[in-house]
């Protein structure tokens, strides 16, 4: 029985804080010590990142070291929900889309971290952000996979939601990984309520923003906020610099049509993009599959 069968309804785990069960207590690890940090590749609110060689696995890895403040006064968010922690997550996630987890532990600083799969590549973010030419040809195919690895997610229960090509990475052999499970919670009633508006402003969809219960949509939206910026180099909504203009814009205002931003645009694309950002859940694609199917459905696939 895998760990998400103890998480969901299974056997308890004593690894894990279900049910009232403590998690299993563990060992700090002294980080210099173990890790030969070649630099640093990337930082969020919460964390930094680092390529690193691990004495103890004998290769190079992504090294992600959590800051405990932050960490503790986001989890106390879920308070009495026995919300697994992103070590947690991340060590049951298996998928080829999906950056590998190997370890995840405390410091003897007490910052929880995580030891990662490093990937030789770049960020669809930077991709976006330069017109890269290695868009050409491949932008069905990245969000393709894209739509895998959220299906994976969704099919497994749990709500990535911060997906946004920042958290997307392209490897040198051109297989896409999804990163960053920090905001990652299960797909569960008691943490679905509406009221946490956590997230990157320029993806959130709008009834996070009006606060109301969510489900796997919400992650729908942000796979469609991210293919217009991969097809048109701009978002649905214009961005402000105020994250409460970015609000009142996507409660108050319909989403940019795909034509309005590149008229010569292929009318069967415009359609699926501009569904994808549908302002009610119900009028979006009903799942990344779907959203899939949709994209090779096109006329066109040399995008």
């Amino acid at each position: 029985m895998g760990w998400l069968d103890f998480l969901f309804g299974g056997k308890k785990n004593p690894t894990a804080s279900s049910g009232g069960t403590a998690r299993k207590k563990l060992k700090p690890v002294n980080l210099e010590k173990r890790f030969d940090l070649s630099g640093r590749t990337g930082q969020g609110s919460m964390s930094k990142v680092y390529r690193a060689y691990d004495r103890e696995l004998g290769r190079i890895v992504c090294l992600k070291v959590l800051d405990k403040v932050k960490t503790a006064n986001f989890e106390a968010r879920f308070k009495g929900l026995n919300k697994p922690s992103e070590g947690e997550i991340c060590l049951s996630l298996r998928h080829d889309n999906i950056v590998r987890t190997y370890e995840h532990g405390i410091s003897t600083q007490g910052d929880p971290f995580l030891v990662m799969e490093w990937i030789e590549g770049l960020g669809l973010n930077y991709l976006i952000e330069t017109r890269s030419k290695q868009l050409n040809g491949n932008r069905i195919n990245y969000l393709c996979q894209l739509c895998d690895a959220v299906q994976y997610l969704h099919d497994n229960r749990w709500l990535h939601r911060d997906l946004c090509p920042r958290n997307v990475m392209i490897d040198n052999e051109g297989v896409l990984k999804l990163i960053d499970f920090g905001l990652t919670i299960p797909w569960k009633p008691e943490f679905c309520s509406g009221g946490n508006r956590t997230g990157t402003p320029d993806i959130l969809a709008p009834e996070i923003i009006r606060r109301r219960p969510i489900d796997n949509r919400v992650d729908l939206f942000a796979l469609g906020v991210t293919a217009y910026e991969i097809f048109l180099n701009q978002l649905p909504w214009e961005r402000s610099l105020s994250s409460e203009e970015t609000f009142r814009r996507r409660m108050n205002l319909p989403p940019r049509h795909p034509k309005e931003l590149k008229p010569d645009i292929e009318d069967d694309l415009a359609a699926v993009l501009f569904k994808s950002v549908a302002k009610e859940p119900q009028d979006r694609f009903s799942s990344a599959t779907a959203f899939k199917e949709a994209l090779l459905g096109l006329e066109r696939q040399d995008y």
